[in-house]
């Protein structure tokens, strides 16, 4: 199974949250099920991009990337 980055979209507040991981969906669970923590106040997220990466390493380079990315109008779509 490969790693994926991943960006979840906060269905109420203009926020993103970017990571990587080996199922994005299960991820998708988890930050919607957090009681405490950066992801629990922007809840609920939705999936709107995820990219498959041949290893973690590439998951983890392309996730630094696009955190350094300036641009306050992030529009990601699947």
């Amino acid at each position: 199974m490969g790693y994926f980055l991943y960006i979840l979209q906060s269905k109420y507040f203009d926020h993103y949250y970017i990571g990587q991981s080996e199922n994005p969906e299960r991820r998708l669970e988890f930050h919607n099920s957090l009681e405490k923590g950066y992801t629990s106040r922007y809840r609920p997220w939705e999936l709107v991009y995820k990219k498959e990466c041949k290893t973690r390493v590439e998951a983890i380079h392309l996730e630094k990337l696009v955190k350094g990315w300036k641009s306050k109008k992030k529009n990601w779509k699947n």
